[in-house]
């Protein structure tokens, strides 16, 4: 909901500073095509916005402009016109994640004695052993962990309200037990109390997702004096990526990643594929310095590509 409102902010921004239109001249009537591909290079030129950033502020004011078409038919012409403009291609992303050194050396910094520590270390355990979306765990009730059982499991309730059920490993239910002592004494398995918490004047309150960011941040910091492998910033969701691609290069099946993830197309799983290729080709390059790494036989080749994908 802020990005939606930045988006729309910016917009406004631009129509009052660089087309100099006073905030009783904005009207729908005064927005077309052009004045849409204005406001998109004005981003990227003076704002120095990525790609990514443009097409997010242009799917915002298609939403926009689809939504004012619903309200008003007379808007429909506008909300065509506008979602005709074309996103723009974005540059390839590789997934950050952590080598195993860097994760043994992150894992490591929470001191145990310490009870919010404690708190910290099992909320980077789980969130590693189930690749978790940070806000599935900030979400977890009690009743989502069942550990007393021949197969210990946690619930994960993601995006579109879907839940999936994700193993868990010994070591980590023996630290979710620990921390439940600790943290929820006397509590029955089925309380609908979050597992991670913050105490506000006395009550417990659902834990924020910059908490984690601050404490992971801090403790990248202590990890890289000794981890030389360590990123120079880590944040949550790099846990969930670094589980992905250490499952992936362990030889799960892509359907099956793509299950364990929570994905709605097993598309979206393919960038670890990605990943580990670039990866790997960066560091033939690096080992061989001065020499050209060869693409793929079919990269070019159009033709080639439709026969291998069985179009031809």
């Amino acid at each position: 909901m802020r990005s939606y409102k930045q988006a729309l902010n910016l917009f406004v921004r631009y129509l009052r500073e660089v087309q100099c239109l006073p905030i009783k001249q904005i009207e729908f009537k005064t927005i077309n095509r052009e004045v849409v591909l204005g406001f998109l290079d004005w981003l990227e030129q003076e704002r120095r916005c990525s790609a990514s950033t443009r097409n997010h502020r242009l799917m915002v004011l298609r939403a926009f402009f689809a939504y004012a078409g619903a309200l008003d038919c007379t808007q429909v012409a506008l909300h065509l016109e506008v979602s005709k403009v074309p996103v723009k291609k974005e540059a390839g992303k590789v997934v950050e994640f952590l080598t195993e050194s860097a994760l043994e050396a992150l894992l490591a910094q929470p001191n145990p004695k310490n009870r919010i520590a404690l708190r910290n270390r099992l909320f980077m355990l789980l969130m590693y052993d189930t690749a978790a979306r940070c806000g599935e765990l900030l979400n977890m009730r009690i009743r989502d962990l069942r550990l007393d059982t021949k197969h210990p499991i946690a619930y994960l309730h993601g995006k579109g309200n879907k839940t999936r059920t994700v193993p868990l490993l010994e070591k980590t239910v023996a630290h979710c037990k620990k921390y439940l002592q600790r943290f929820h004494p006397g509590v029955p398995a089925n309380s609908d109390a979050y597992v991670f918490y913050t105490t506000i004047h006395g009550t417990h309150q659902p834990m924020s997702a910059d908490t984690p960011a601050d404490f992971m941040e801090q403790y990248c910091v202590s990890a890289r004096q000794t981890c030389p492998e360590m990123p120079e910033h880590v944040h949550p969701h790099m846990l969930r990526h670094t589980r992905a691609m250490h499952l992936y290069r362990q030889g799960m099946p892509m359907v099956l990643l793509s299950e364990y993830l929570g994905h709605a197309s097993v598309h979206t799983t393919k960038i670890y594929a990605y990943a580990d290729t670039e990866m790997k080709r960066a560091a033939i390059k690096k080992a061989n310095p001065g020499v050209d790494v060869p693409l793929p036989i079919w990269e070019g080749d159009e033709e080639m590509i439709l026969e291998l994908s069985g179009l031809l």
